[in-house]
């Protein structure tokens, strides 16, 4: 058990605390703007980090997670060198320090390369045959953007030509997520570090935060056999598993965090999806939530929503969502033994992004 604040309803507040072996079942994390739904979320992943040894994959759209391993002053010394001492890997984007967040283009699946240069096996035939055999080809190349165009420049057919062309048109060869030859994302996932927090939230295109998440899904999910455990954090899960998805990328994103939704606990792949809104989120991953934490919630079509989905939360704890205080939380499902409302504890480690405070 992790404790994770003190529970509201009871006379005194006792301490409210979560079953840890539950979290290999799927979990939904809600609540609307301003209800401490990252702060509270940063508390059960410290106690996670703390109290267990399930590796953890953070997919961070706002840099809140990054400093997981920067703790506070006056926290328990011992506390403190746990932590200090857990391998948490961050990887950054953008302009931010520290070690890069990069994945193998060659690495992704057939069908998340088509998506990210926009092919259709039918409509770009000769594209899509040139991308099917690509693989065969530039595993002897120099591992580098020059040796790839070099490689598709020195073609005569059309087809390589045009998928130069579709390259360079839509800049991906530019974009600063690829690895290239060097260590990826995929390889540090690869050892199971303690927690990998990966920060999407500095990339130039916007593209690239989701082909990052789709690069590392694909990789976790294209070694499923060997059956390692990792909870699978996705904050703001709206933005990667979209009720309806538009472009090729985001529907292979939903198709992928859905599929995993459906098989993956039994290759201990378990998803803890964080949002705003339940309806934001592709009902054939939101269904397959066995647990529930719901903080304030003011919107009665979402709160009816989430009582169609999740029968096991009291219809009474859910009417009083909207009138939670900041910081208070249902939780719901396999990891209480019990519903119960929850004051959420105060955070370890620094949260990584912050409000911006009204001019006065």
């Amino acid at each position: 058990m992790i404790q994770i604040g003190q529970t509201v309803d009871s006379e005194g507040g006792t301490a409210a605390e979560l079953d840890v072996r539950r979290f290999n079942r799927h979990t939904f994390w809600c609540g609307q703007s301003g209800s401490g739904k990252t702060y509270a979320l940063g508390v059960v992943l410290e106690q996670l980090l703390l109290h267990t040894r399930l590796p953890m994959l953070i997919l961070d759209p706002n840099a809140d997670f990054v400093r997981m391993s920067d703790v506070h002053q006056g926290i328990d010394p011992v506390v403190a060198a746990q932590l200090a001492d857990a391998d948490v890997r961050i990887l950054r984007s953008g302009d931010a320090p520290g070690e890069r967040l990069v994945v193998r283009f060659r690495d992704l699946g057939l069908r998340s390369k088509a998506a990210v240069l926009r092919l259709d096996p039918l409509l770009d035939a000769e594209e899509y045959n040139v991308l099917l055999h690509l693989d065969e080809e530039i595993s002897s190349l120099r591992q580098d953007k020059g040796g790839l165009v070099d490689h598709l420049r020195a073609a005569t057919d059309p087809g390589r030509r045009k998928l130069l062309l579709r390259l360079e048109n839509l800049g991906i060869m530019d974009w600063d997520l690829w690895a290239w030859g060097g260590r990826s994302a995929e390889d540090i996932i690869d050892t199971r570090p303690r927690a990998a927090v990966l920060d999407l939230s500095g990339f130039r295109s916007h593209w690239e935060p989701k082909v990052a998440a789709l690069a590392v899904l694909d990789h976790l999910w294209g070694t499923r056999e060997a059956r390692q455990p990792a909870l699978i954090v996705i904050d703001e899960a709206h933005n990667l598993c979209s009720a309806d998805p538009v472009t090729p990328v985001d529907r292979a994103l939903t198709e992928r965090i859905v599929q995993i939704a459906a098989e993956g606990r039994k290759y201990g792949l378990w998803l803890l999806l964080s949002t705003q809104r339940p309806s934001k989120i592709h009902p054939n991953a939101l269904s397959q939530c066995d647990n529930l934490a719901l903080m304030k919630m003011s919107s009665p079509h979402d709160l009816a929503e989430l009582a169609d989905y999740f029968g096991y939360a009291p219809a009474d704890l859910l009417a009083r969502s909207p009138r939670f205080l900041q910081g208070q939380a249902l939780f719901a499902g396999g990891f209480v033994d019990r519903a119960t409302v929850v004051q959420m504890g105060s955070r370890l480690t620094h949260e990584g992004g912050t409000d911006v405070p009204v001019p006065i």
